[in-house]
């Protein structure tokens, strides 16, 4: 049995350094339904996660047959400091020490976007994950993180320090990637430059980051750290620390492929939003996160889409002569879809999907107030 912490009583908390097995508030079935392989692929094989190294002349064809193929893919030559990522996951392992009164503080509270708890994809389950996460916006980072850390102090000034220049670095890396994709989707330079001109993608993309830790478990088969799910928005980093537990699906047959854990590297999620803006040519990719029994594991998603007035919709320039396959969405009246789609075990991109009589009457268009 869990050990009660003095917070037990608490919904919201759940002591995983005291768990001695995993309670069935925790347990999930069906997690072995389909077999895991490794993606480390050291000869290449079919089940070798891509990798993408920006410094290469031909980074957006490695992109469009990555984002084609898996929706994922290894980012390398990124440019973002190591030492920085290394200062990164000092200070999220560190946050994640604090004692549980303190964390409690910035608790998440039902219809809070922003503060520390579970996954805010596990209200739609009834099942619990192994895992704490602390989510916040780069935008208002010092205010949100205020809520964990009161009284300011040394601290909160570093964590907030070392998170601003993650996201100052991470804000040029999109952009970098953002015109990479479009290249990847057979765009001219001329043609990147108008896009942007026209809808302002980079000019308007938002961010938010997640922190995850995954805490060592005593029976990781019946554990989950994070349900598998696609990312809503346009595209996602992950950067995570050299303890595997990333998983991607693939069919096939259908399988689990474990991401490796390479130094220096950052893993790239197609989103729900960038599959409809580039629609489908690009796909979004189911993905897991599952825990194990000799370390913990530290994550934190940085997750890249649209304000919330723009409705998304395919591009012109990347129909390539094909129909509209989705009808133009904002990402809340998405959230609300997918919220639908948990709860009933439908495909929420299947019901944003156009059918084919009423495609030649769509207007494709994206970015549009």
């Amino acid at each position: 049995m869990p050990t009660p912490s003095h917070l037990s009583k608490d919904p919201h908390y759940f002591d995983f350094r005291a768990a001695r097995r995993v309670p069935e508030t925790h347990a999930w079935p069906g997690l072995h339904d389909h077999p895991v392989v490794d993606g480390g692929g050291a000869g290449g094989g079919p089940d070798a996660v891509p990798v993408v190294d920006m410094r290469d002349p031909c980074a957006a064809e490695a992109v469009a047959l990555a984002a084609q193929d898996w929706g994922a893919f290894l980012l390398q030559g990124h440019g973002v400091p190591l030492e920085l990522l290394a200062r990164v996951e000092a200070a999220i392992a560190g946050m994640f020490a604090l004692p549980a009164s303190e964390k409690m503080r910035a608790v998440r509270r039902p219809g809070d976007s922003c503060g520390y708890g579970s996954p805010p994809i596990s209200s739609f389950f009834s099942k619990c994950m192994w895992s704490e996460g602390y989510t916040f916006s780069p935008a208002n980072l010092r205010s949100d993180l205020r809520k964990l850390w009161p009284k300011a102090g040394h601290d909160y000034r570093h964590f907030c320090a070392v998170m601003e220049e993650f996201h100052r670095e991470m804000r040029v890396l999109a952009d970098k990637l953002l015109e990479l994709f479009l290249v990847a989707l057979g765009l001219t330079g001329e043609q990147v430059a108008a896009v942007e001109s026209e809808h302002k993608i980079a000019e308007t993309m938002t961010a938010t980051m997640h922190l995850n830790w995954y805490p060592k478990c005593p029976d990781p088969k019946r554990a989950l750290g994070l349900i598998a799910h696609t990312d809503s928005g346009f595209f996602t980093f992950v950067l995570q620390s050299l303890v595997p537990g990333l998983q991607l699906f693939r069919h096939g047959p259908d399988r689990w492929v474990t991401v490796p854990a390479v130094p220096g590297a950052m893993v790239v999620n197609v989103g729900d939003l960038f599959h409809i803006l580039t629609n489908g040519r690009f796909h979004s990719v189911y993905h897991r996160a599952v825990v194990n029994r000799d370390s913990d594991r530290i994550s934190l998603g940085y997750f890249l889409g649209p304000p919330a007035h723009v409705k998304v919709a395919p591009l012109r320039e990347a129909l390539a002569g094909t129909p509209a396959a989705y009808r133009a969405v904002t990402w809340p009246e998405y959230m609300g879809v997918r919220k639908k789609a948990f709860t009933t075990g439908a495909s929420a991109l299947k019901m944003v999907a156009i059918s084919t009589d009423d495609a030649a009457d769509v207007l494709p268009d994206v970015l549009s107030s």
